[in-house]
């Protein structure tokens, strides 16, 4: 199988196999092979069998790959070729050429390292990296490593290891998203009984000796029960949206996908809106498309944009969603829409960051988070065949489950006080009415309960009582109205109500119920006449 066998400073530092796909190299966590360097871009390079075999690599970056000493867009690789990318070089090895075979613990690497957070119900794990003393004078020790860049010695360094065969700043541990690499600076490193003399990758498990000491690195995970009183615009106080506000708060910082799961209406967009304002480096646009509203035949151009007379209409360039999401958030709504032939199009621009305008050859490589939502269960669907496996998890890297407002009823009363904020209004609810909201199964969520509070004020005004409710009747309470009643003699009846009782505390004055009821005097004389009051 191909390989590449990664080299700094003539240093053979590790190999890697090259899969049937698409191969990805740079300093993001995501990538394939990951290599820290400031000189190496988020995604730097791709590499990539053809079908007749070839091997070809795509630069993608800012900085520049290299192949002989020039810098290349696109080329063919051929065995013992050299790529320059940063201060490491990266050499090909093709099908029999005498490659050593890589390190079998390399893709275990890649699985478990590759995310440095979890959560699930429960709370946030957050995988950090530590360094165990497994042999020496400070055996069984185990220092959590809290910053990327960490000198280890017997003193007069950041980690200090009490073992007087060590020297000041024996060695340097670098950290680049939970990847460690050591060097040593001021003493020998010796790893499978030779000496470490560059920069050499650490494999989880792996033991490595200084002085007299052994140390090993562990991926360790810190559970956290994440906690907060309020997110973004989103609003609620019972346990689980309290858990969620936690979630949400600490997945802010984090650059990887969000998948955000709940019902319609239990407020997903107000969520990745907060993850975008949250995170104080994205700096760019917050960009919501919604996945069921488009057209198979629209949805590439939609979102990676296209160029003049590409099809039919396309009159002039356009950018796509991801171009204008650049640097900022991009939100895909009802991502579970997406049809399966439009799927592998958008899993290949999450996997590469490379994004093709519909009739152009050449790739732009915005600088965007994905955050996607979904009323459906996508597992259910992977495991049917409707939704990519792959795909499913490159957007579920970072997953949040948002309960649906009947589960949470304690949150009623707060959600109608801010949404009466939001109308601008002080709704002022009795609490028959409030125990009717509250003991409502809500369907459609705190979209449904925003529209049922809205309909009440504009046909009742600001004071809410529980003949002012009016709820979905295909969904909702029945009110004691029997099974023949309609969705119009429920809005009747409620109206009716509302226009009776105005009259009443008015003493038949129409002028004055109309002004109560903010309705101009003609049609509050064309309802008069068509409930049925005598005129």
């Amino acid at each position: 199988m191909p390989s590449l066998r990664i080299f700094k400073a003539g240093e053979l530092l590790c190999e890697s196999r090259l899969g049937p796909g698409r191969f990805i190299i740079g300093r993001a966590d995501t990538c394939d092979l990951a290599l820290p360097d400031e000189r190496i871009s988020r995604v730097h390079c791709a590499l990539e069998r053809q079908r007749d075999g070839a091997l070809v690599v795509a630069d993608q970056s800012r900085h520049g790959t290299f192949l002989r000493g020039e810098r290349l867009t696109r080329a063919g690789l051929a065995h013992g070729d050299r790529l320059r990318v940063g201060d490491f070089e990266i050499e090909v090895q093709l099908d029999g050429a005498g490659g050593q075979p890589p390190p079998t613990a390399q893709p275990e690497r890649e699985a478990s390292w590759e995310h440095l957070l979890c959560a699930d119900d429960h709370g946030v794990g957050v995988e950090r990296v530590a360094l165990q003393v497994v042999g020496g004078p400070a055996a069984t020790r185990t220092h959590r490593l809290g910053a990327s860049d960490i000198t280890v010695g017997f003193c007069d360094s950041l980690l200090n290891i009490p073992d007087p065969s060590l020297v000041p700043r024996h060695f340097r541990l670098l950290v680049n998203h939970g990847r460690v690499m050591v060097q040593p600076e001021h003493g020998a490193v010796t790893l499978d009984r030779e000496r470490v003399r560059g920069l050499m990758p650490l494999l989880p498990g792996e033991v490595f000796s200084a002085g007299e000491s052994e140390f090993r690195i562990q991926q360790v995970t810190d559970h956290e029960q994440a906690e907060a009183e309020s997110f973004g615009a989103m609003l609620g106080t019972s346990p689980g949206m309290r858990r969620v506000f936690g979630l949400l708060r600490r997945m802010a910082p984090h650059q990887v996908p969000v998948l955000l799961q709940g019902e319609s209406g239990t407020g997903k967009e107000l969520a990745a809106r907060g993850l975008h304002d949250a995170n104080p480096t994205r700096g760019g646009a917050f960009v919501a498309i919604n996945c069921a509203a488009l057209g198979r035949d629209l949805f590439e151009s939609e979102l990676f944009g296209h160029e003049k007379g590409a099809f039919t209409g396309a009159t002039s360039r356009r950018d796509g969603a991801f171009h204008a999401a650049d640097g900022g958030t991009l939100f895909l709504d009802e991502v579970g829409e997406i049809p399966l032939e439009s799927q592998a199009k958008l899993l290949r621009a999450l996997e590469s960051g490379e994004v093709r305008r519909v009739g152009c050859n050449t790739p732009d490589f915005p600088d965007v988070r994905v955050v996607a939502a979904t009323n459906r269960d996508l597992a259910a669907e992977v495991a049917e065949g409707a939704f990519r496996e792959d795909l499913f998890f490159r957007l579920a890297v970072l997953t949040v489950h948002i309960p649906p407002l009947r589960e949470r009823p304690q949150d009623v009363p707060g959600l109608c006080i801010g949404i009466g904020n939001a109308m601008g209004i002080p709704l002022d609810l009795t609490p028959r009415a409030m125990a009717l909201l509250q003991s409502h199964p809500w369907p459609g969520n705190v979209r449904e309960l925003r529209n049922v509070l809205t309909r009440a004020y504009v046909l009742f005004g600001p004071k809410v009582d529980e003949g002012s409710l009016t709820f979905t009747p295909a969904l909702g309470l029945d009110h004691g109205l029997g099974p023949e009643d309609s969705a119009c003699d429920v809005m009747l009846q409620n109206e009716a109500a509302a226009v009776r009782s105005a009259l009443a505390r008015h003493g038949g004055n129409r002028a004055a119920a109309a002004r109560e009821l903010g309705l101009p005097r003609t049609t509050f004389l064309y309802k008069l006449r068509r409930l049925g009051f005598e005129g």
